[in-house]
């Protein structure tokens, strides 16, 4: 019983949580309700399965000798210069491949599995832009910070990303499922377990199998599957020592889907799409299945 009461307080504060990041989310947007903010496109990460080319990286900043890390507004110094064709004004990003500190710990049963085939998550750093060259060294500001510099983040040149406009359709909770291809929820930025409205989400269905940059994706969950995405005694969802149950245990297919949230994809790996959650009824766990609208 200890275990079920600490269970259940972890779900009620994950919620609380949720709920003051939608509120807060909610009043970001009001200024752009069409598209993703800029934040929202360039500090989204993506997953992918093809090698980055780590060539160009931070060497370091100004006041080195006693900042360790680099934020929006610094000046920090890169690897390659006039020689290399660098020129004042150009735009770099900065990445950082991520691992999950958590990874011995899975949330679901295939999250391993699924996460070693989609990929290396990188994650967007921020945006360079070139303010003095030298011959074989650089100097740029940090025009666009997502998360802190380091040394040896790794540097790609700067591509401008499409901007998918939002649909104007409300959430269906009771809407069919689409026949279309899908997938789960396998991992979200920063790797939370649970994400709300305004979250970055990681699906395992990518350029290969035909998502594109402008889809929604529904995201979905069985009701008693005996694989359960949260944390909770095994079937919770038909009985619970002192509040009840049913007569039988109904298998996943037997009850409705439970439909929990949509979301916009902004990028896509070959086999994997980052995913911008629009509009959520409830929290989206790690392991919420996901179909192509």
């Amino acid at each position: 019983m200890h275990k079920n009461i600490g269970y259940h307080v972890l779900n009620i504060g994950l919620s609380i949580g949720l709920s003051l990041s939608a509120a807060g989310l909610a009043m970001a947007q009001q200024a752009n309700t069409n598209t993703p903010t800029q934040k929202n496109l360039y500090c989204s990460g993506v997953i992918t399965d093809k090698p980055v080319s780590d060539k160009l990286y931070v060497i370091s900043g100004e006041d080195s000798s006693y900042k360790l890390i680099f934020s929006s507004g610094d000046t920090i110094y890169i690897n390659a210069g006039g020689e290399q064709g660098v020129r004042i004004g150009d735009l770099f990003e900065v990445v950082r491949p991520v691992t999950d500190q958590m990874a011995e710990t899975p949330w679901f049963k295939y999250q391993k599995m699924l996460t070693k085939a989609m990929g290396t998550q990188y994650a967007d750093i921020g945006r360079l832009r070139v303010v003095h060259v030298d011959a074989k060294t650089s100097t740029a500001e940090i025009a666009l910070g997502c998360e802190l510099v380091q040394r040896g983040d790794t540097i790609l040149p700067f591509a401008a990303r499409p901007a998918p406009q939002f649909r104007d359709v409300k959430l269906d909770p009771y809407a069919p499922p689409s026949g279309k291809k899908i997938a789960m929820v396998v991992t979200a930025k920063d790797y939370n377990a649970l994400s709300a409205t305004g979250n970055i989400v990681f699906v395992n269905l990518g350029s290969d199998q035909g998502v594109k940059i402008g889809d929604y994706f529904r995201v979905f969950r069985y009701q008693g599957s005996r694989n359960e995405s949260m944390y909770q005694e095994k079937d919770t969802a038909f009985k619970l020592f002192g509040f009840g149950s049913a007569p039988a245990a109904y298998e996943w297919n037997s009850l409705p889907r439970e439909i929990v949230g949509e979301g916009i994809v902004l990028r896509t790996g070959p086999n994997a799409s980052t995913v911008l959650l629009t509009d959520t009824r409830r929290g989206i766990y790690s392991g919420d299945y996901v179909e192509v609208e």
